[in-house]
């Protein structure tokens, strides 16, 4: 597995974050204003990696916006499935893409314009190909179908490998997840139809701490 452009800036800015913060909060809404608002929500209690799906109308324009406004923060595109759209979120500003797939073409447009990629994969090959490709780190999708020991015994044979599982992990099992390796964790509805999305946040940061430093 080649790591080697893991040194370059725009990977290693995201694989630095996302260690730090254990947590991609993913904001998925049926308006813009909506988006905003959950994604405005999420980073003042300090979930500073933030992903825009781009099922989300107008899913470009917030994420222009936020990163006008969240300079400090990380600002991603999700479900970002093909090389246009790629072309399209890098052209509103996204520091990273996030996808449900993986498309070759995908992480050379992500390079190429220095933006980092996070492709979906599911089978320990694919997460390997995509490394090998350009890939920043890999999002294990759906996350449902692994488990935390299964991740935690692939990852005894691709110790280096960047794994964000992401589909089904909740504030529950986002803990297990990294302690069994995961780089971090996606999270939407979770955090953003919780009953405070704020506290829900803030006591999922500390439970990931809580485990990294036991």
């Amino acid at each position: 597995m080649n790591l080697t452009h893991h040194s370059e800036p725009h990977h290693a800015r995201a694989l630095e974050a996302l260690r730090r913060q254990g947590v991609v909060a993913i904001v998925r809404t049926k308006d813009p204003d909506s988006a905003l608002a959950n994604a405005r929500v999420l980073l003042a209690s300090g979930l500073t990696v933030l992903e825009v799906a781009l099922t989300t109308p107008g899913a470009l324009g917030v994420i222009t916006q936020l990163r006008a406004e969240a300079t400090d923060a990380l600002i991603g595109a999700g479900t970002v499935t093909d090389v246009a759209a790629a072309a399209a979120a890098i052209d509103a500003g996204a520091q990273f893409l996030v996808s449900p797939n993986m498309r070759i073409d995908v992480i050379a447009l992500a390079n190429e314009h220095e933006v980092a990629s996070v492709p979906g994969c599911l089978t320990p090959s694919e997460m390997v190909d995509a490394i090998d490709a350009g890939a920043t780190a890999v999002k294990i999708f759906p996350a449902h179908l692994w488990t935390p020991s299964a991740l935690a015994g692939m990852l005894e044979a691709l110790s280096e490998l960047p794994c964000v599982p992401t589909g089904g992990v909740s504030p529950q099992t986002a803990p297990d997840w990294i302690a069994a390796g995961a780089l971090a964790v996606g999270m939407g509805a979770s955090l953003t139809k919780a009953a405070d999305p704020a506290l829900q946040a803030r006591t999922l940061q500390q439970a990931i701490a809580d485990v990294r430093t036991s």
